[in-house]
């Protein structure tokens, strides 16, 4: 039975790479001299070190940016932590890089391929939702469905098999 898998994966090593350039501008910048403001990346979890609110803003601007131009979705990144203040009032703020698809996401994916009416079925299989159909003209319809519908994350499908 024909089948894929959706999934939500970063490609780290392009994450990886705009953590490196954004450390590069920010050490080459001008606002930034005498500064402590820098970049680091562990596991998924990117930290930003800055030392007032400004500098944390502009070393936000510039991830993000460098994000973009490697071709990583900025929605694969979650800035809703609140940055902590750390001694000498710097500031600090952790990014998560998201990876599989959370619990609330796959039911309104689940839901969606439901809703359509379409001759598919989805079932949420840990960090991934598999759709299975009886044909491979129904799966491309249901790749585009989620493509459409699901716009808060960035989805890939792989795994299809026939």
């Amino acid at each position: 039975m024909p089948s894929f898998d959706t999934v939500l994966e970063p490609d780290l090593v392009e994450v990886r790479n705009a953590v490196d350039q954004a450390n590069k501008e920010i050490g080459t910048r001008f606002d930034f001299k005498g500064s402590d403001a820098k970049v680091e990346l562990k596991d998924k979890e990117i930290t930003l070190f800055a030392d007032n609110d400004l500098q944390l803003k502009n070393v936000t601007d510039i991830v993000l940016g460098k994000m973009a131009k490697r071709g990583v979705d900025i929605r694969f990144l979650d800035l809703a932590a609140t940055p902590e203040k750390m001694s000498h009032d710097k500031l600090k703020q952790k990014v998560t890089v998201k990876a599989g698809i959370e619990s609330d996401l796959a039911k309104k994916i689940q839901k969606a391929i439901k809703d359509s009416k379409m001759k598919v079925q989805a079932s949420i299989q840990g960090d991934t939702v598999r759709v299975t159909g009886a044909k491979r003209d129904d799966l491309q319809a249901a790749m585009a469905l989620l493509k459409k519908t699901v716009t808060e994350a960035p989805l890939s499908f792989n795994n299809f098999r026939d």
